[in-house]
């Protein structure tokens, strides 16, 4: 590890300056020293403000520092060739990445517990949707690739998954071109969950697809949820939307909505509850 005694004075608020050691090459420090670095630069993007180029050094810092755990997750995969080993630390680089941007020291877990379930995901979901099952035309095999990405660029951007709209117009392509790309991934990888693909670095006991298959993504029926939900929220009052930003959104507490709106926690349930049960009641009315 290679930490200069230069040091980087960072502006947390106008008030607070907190400083930053300067470090030379992030990517050989110590498991150790980057534990308690970690908790230091995590700290400091909770203050500094999001695309400054001192948040961009926290950031890319704690990235560096912990793509040790992306190749100590990417070892178990290993074994479906070295020609693709590079593709795999890349997408559990981008697992680690989503970690580092919603870790929060708050939670009282150790960031790597926190991370490897974040990296190990997105390369099962990598496996999963490496193969075509069906033969489906090269334009939209190559549709479907810059659909992944543009996804993953709207998700960071507006902090969520884009709807279709969003990704056609980010594309500028037309909706139906858009879906048709969607409909045409289901063509990925179908074969027994049984089949052999190695043997674990453990035991000697053999590793099955099955083992590393990705799950269907439980935010697809959210999604849908979101779109029959869209127009009946405007139905509702300022008041009832502000709650609802705010409690899903914002991910604010009852008690914080409260103190916020300077009503009661009690308050704010009965507000939240009856405006949920309306909503629930048009779904089902719609259906």
């Amino acid at each position: 590890m290679s930490i200069s005694m230069e040091t980087q004075a960072v502006a947390a608020s106008p008030a607070v300056a907190t400083v930053l050691p300067r470090i030379e090459d992030p990517g050989k420090v110590a498991p150790k020293d980057a534990r308690a670095l970690g908790a230091l630069f995590f700290e400091q993007l909770q203050v500094l403000e999001e695309g400054t180029r001192e948040y961009q050094y926290a950031r890319n810092t704690l990235i560096e520092m912990n793509v040790s755990l992306v190749h100590f997750a990417a070892k178990r995969f290993r074994n479906r060739g070295n020609g693709e080993m590079e593709d795999i630390v890349q997408v559990g680089t981008i697992g680690l990445i989503k970690a580092i941007d919603r870790f929060e020291l708050s939670r009282e877990v150790e960031f790597t517990s926190f991370a490897v379930p974040y990296i190990v995901g997105e390369i099962k979901r990598f496996f999963r949707d490496s193969t075509w099952a069906v033969h489906v035309p090269r334009r939209l095999q190559e549709l479907r690739v810059t659909l992944a990405k543009a996804k993953e660029e709207l998700a960071a951007q507006i902090g969520r998954d884009a709807t279709v709209a969003e990704l056609a117009d980010h594309l500028n392509i037309d909706e139906e071109e858009v879906i048709e790309g969607l409909i045409a991934s289901n063509g990925y990888t179908a074969g027994s969950l049984d089949l052999p693909v190695g043997t674990s670095q453990d035991s000697a006991e053999t590793v099955t697809y099955g083992d590393i298959k990705g799950d269907d993504d439980p935010a697809l029926e959210l999604i849908e949820n979101l779109h029959a939900l869209a127009p009946l929220i405007e139905t509702l009052d300022e008041r009832e939307r502000e709650i609802l930003a705010m409690r899903f959104g914002q991910e604010m507490t009852q008690a914080q909505i409260g103190e916020h709106l300077g009503i009661s926690q009690m308050h704010v349930s009965r507000l939240l509850a009856r405006t949920l049960t309306k909503l629930r009641n048009e779904m089902l009315t719609q259906n």
